[in-house]
């Protein structure tokens, strides 16, 4: 969702074997749909990461660091009940603020 100069994108799981595959795939889509609305990953001003499995958060939490780097949005990691599909081990979020605004 799109309000003026900030997007709002929710609950994007990803592909892969392990917490890990999952998050870096998640977080691939979230660059994806901020770039096709005219956004950058740097404009991310708030990341929420939630997990199914709190034994793992150390990967999902190394797969966000490796692709926010120096960005540094401010950040939740969130332990939730499985997922509704048994096979999603994360779920990202993201709001960003177009630059410049």
């Amino acid at each position: 969702m799109i309000v003026n100069d900030t997007i709002y994108i929710s609950g994007t799981a990803g592909k892969g074997p392990d917490v890990y595959t999952q998050t870096r795939d998640a977080l691939a889509t979230v660059e994806k749909v901020l770039v096709d609305n005219g956004f950058r990953l740097e404009d991310v001003v708030q990341s929420r990461l939630v997990v199914a499995d709190f034994e793992h958060w150390e990967d999902a939490a190394r797969a966000h660091g490796e692709v926010y780097g120096e960005i540094r949005p401010a950040f939740s990691l969130v332990h939730a009940l499985p997922f509704v599909d048994d096979a999603i081990l994360a779920e990202v979020e993201a709001i960003a603020v177009r630059a410049g605004k």
